[in-house]
């Protein structure tokens, strides 16, 4: 679904991501993980061409018609300016001139919003919109989703709800990558995890193959408790962890 190979932004004379290489195959749910600063946007929009870079995407080197087919973005910023139903919104989503009335309605049922396909999108609290957008972005119906904080200022229902979306479109055979701050979501929803650290990828792997203890102190800096539970993995942040000796 997307291959990327030493795929490199420099901003100046710093590099914020460095040669990375990844492959993302159908069906499955990846999640970009990182502290703050670690590359996980800056990837995400230069696999799509956003940004200047060097190296190459196989989504980036698509004429601008086929990227529009082949992958959807959600970006981290997710402000609707546009006073229009909610329905009307998620429409926006579609690749075609018309939209399919079918894929929007999936979308609308998909994130619980058919009670609000009429309401203006600009009346909506900041967790509806959010939801919005994840619809109008599945309403694309793309092979290939990226999505940048897509859970971010959604209530724990709503996060859940969302993580559960994204995992069926992987089982149904697409591919979805998202970056997260939740490891814990991360673990219990996604097939792969890909641990990104100073613009490089740290670890990339099946979810407790990944969050080992030396990869959270190294990369987060923070001890935690994971386990295996009867419902899938189990994270728990502990404490931070203990300075590294020289």
């Amino acid at each position: 679904m997307m291959h990327l190979h030493k795929l490199t932004v420099r901003r100046g004379r710093r590099v914020v991501l460095d040669g990375v290489d990844l492959s993302l195959n159908a069906g499955e749910f990846a999640a970009l993980l990182g502290p703050n600063g670690a590359g996980k946007t800056t990837l995400l929009r230069a696999a799509l061409g956003l940004l200047p870079a060097t190296g190459h995407s196989s989504v980036a080197a698509l004429p601008l018609a086929g990227r529009a087919r082949a992958a959807a973005f959600l970006p981290q910023t997710r402000d609707i300016a546009w006073p229009m139903p909610v329905a009307d919104i998620v429409a926006l989503g579609g690749v075609a001139q018309t939209p399919d009335p079918a894929q929007v309605e999936q979308a609308l049922t998909a994130l619980d919003l058919l009670p609000l396909r009429h309401r203006p999108a600009t009346e909506l609290s900041g967790g509806e919109q959010a939801r919005v957008l994840i619809a109008r972005a599945l309403a694309q119906d793309t092979p290939l989703l990226l999505a940048d904080e897509p859970i971010a200022g959604l209530d724990p229902a709503a996060q859940i709800a969302a993580m559960r979306v994204f995992a069926r479109r992987a089982a149904a055979g697409r591919t979805v990558l998202a970056s997260l701050h939740d490891p814990g979501l991360a673990a219990r929803h996604c097939t792969r995890l890909i641990l990104m650290k100073g613009g490089r990828i740290h670890a990339d792997g099946p979810p407790m193959d990944v969050l080992t203890a030396d990869n959270l102190a190294q990369v987060f800096g923070i001890r935690a408790h994971v386990t295996e539970g009867p419902h899938g993995p189990i994270f728990q942040a502990l404490d931070l962890a203990p300075p590294r000796g020289d």
